[in-house]
């Protein structure tokens, strides 16, 4: 089968893409990737083939031109699909100009979604304390600005009854206890559980981290920073969290501004395509509440304080709170935050649950189930998805000294 990987560049889309066109090439598919020009290191590093598109195209393959570079993102995939004569898309949720490209070459498209739905339910829930109107709201701009370039590029309004933004598939990279109580997902949405991959980390990276950590001498904390989407900074509560409370942290910029670390604060301050690493020698992560920390910290048994802000954040935040596998960072910069997070590495309910979601996770076989998917997509006689493992992988969590 010929696969062809039409990702967003950002690590949080690329990632679980390329962990799906290892598993599909491993099965002997042919599998290319195509994605912003300077990721093709990335995609090397994955053991696949990288296109080449034009240079026009690049901001196609940002997430943060989702809404507005569609007909360059469109135009791209459509050239290389021909070219490597695509018989299945496997695409990113906002990657529309992927779904539309293969809608017009008639060929079928799996879409990589976060760890929970983000969009509406197939009918209303009872849950009171799941996000109805916010997901309604997503749901709404979504399909506008899909049906909008569908405007710009000619092309005519989908059928009745179609589901445009699941493609044939809607793979969603979590579990079950991500979505609301009594929730029905709609038809083509599934689980398959997390797709990790990172890149190798270079010689010696680590070690200088540790290093640093290690002279600090404290416990320490692996904070993800994603966009704040125009709310206010984080970083007045990260100082207050780690000045004088007995807490270091270690500061993934992510795609947030620049770092501003108070003088005083016990803060190292990271820009690195990998996380696993950074998380397994830490007792706790701290996040702003987008699916790969989330994913990586349940994967590596570690409990979760979430400060969520815009896009995916509220509402996965919501399902870590729902699932117990969480706490909310406080709102206010003062001595609760560091009380929060002390008492959060201390809550043995909390780590019990973090390590029983962990371990279903873990035995998910996400990336076969993944390839199932595409497989079934286009008829290769596989079943639409793999049984879970009998006996999931324990997940423990193994403080790396002197961290809690």
């Amino acid at each position: 089968m010929r696969v062809m990987l039409c990702a967003l560049a950002e690590p949080g889309y690329l990632y679980p893409a390329l962990a799906i066109g290892r598993e599909m090439a491993r099965r002997g598919h042919s599998v290319h990737v195509l994605t912003r020009r300077t990721a093709a290191g990335t995609v090397t590093a994955a053991g696949l083939t990288p296109l080449s598109p034009p240079p026009a195209s690049d901001p196609g393959f940002g997430v943060g031109h989702w809404f507005s570079a569609g007909e360059q993102q469109f135009e791209a995939v459509l050239r290389a699909a021909r070219a490597v004569r695509a018989e299945v898309l496997v695409t990113s949720v906002l990657g529309h100009g992927a779904l539309l490209a293969a809608q017009v070459l008639d060929r079928p498209a799996v879409v990589i979604g976060f760890a929970s739905h983000l969009w509406a339910y197939a009918e209303p829930v009872t849950d009171r304390t799941d996000d109805t109107e916010l997901r309604r709201w997503r749901t709404a701009v979504t399909l506008r600005e899909y049906h909008r370039l569908r405007r710009r590029l000619g092309l005519p309004a989908p059928g009745p009854g179609q589901s445009p933004l699941l493609g044939a598939g809607l793979l969603l990279r979590g579990d079950t206890a991500f979505e609301a109580t009594g929730a029905r997902l709609p038809a083509g949405a599934r689980h398959i559980g997390p797709c990790t991959w990172e890149p190798p980390v270079p010689a010696g990276e680590l070690e200088e981290i540790a290093q640093r950590v290690e002279q600090i001498g404290k416990p320490l904390v692996y904070v993800h920073l994603g966009r704040d989407f125009g709310g206010a900074s984080l970083w007045p509560r990260l100082n207050a969290a780690f000045t004088g409370t007995g807490l270091q942290a270690v500061v993934e910029r992510g795609r947030s501004g620049p770092p501003r670390p108070g003088p005083g604060a016990d803060i190292t301050v990271v820009r690195k395509p990998w996380m696993a690493p950074l998380i397994r020698h830490a007792g706790l992560v701290l996040a702003n509440g987008t699916s790969s920390p989330v994913l990586a910290a349940l994967l590596a048994g570690r409990g979760l304080v979430l400060a969520p802000s815009g896009s995916e954040q509220p509402v996965l935040s919501a399902a870590c709170l729902r699932a117990g596998v969480a706490v909310r960072l406080p709102e206010e910069p003062d001595e609760r935050i560091g009380a929060t997070i002390w008492a959060a590495q201390a809550d043995a309910a909390l780590t019990g649950r973090v390590r029983d979601l962990g371990g279903r996770l873990a035995g998910a076989h996400g990336p076969a189930r993944a390839a199932d998917a595409v497989e079934a997509a286009v008829g290769a006689g596989r079943p639409a998805a793999a049984e879970p493992l009998a006996n999931p992988p324990e997940v423990v969590a193994q403080p790396w000294a002197p961290i809690l």
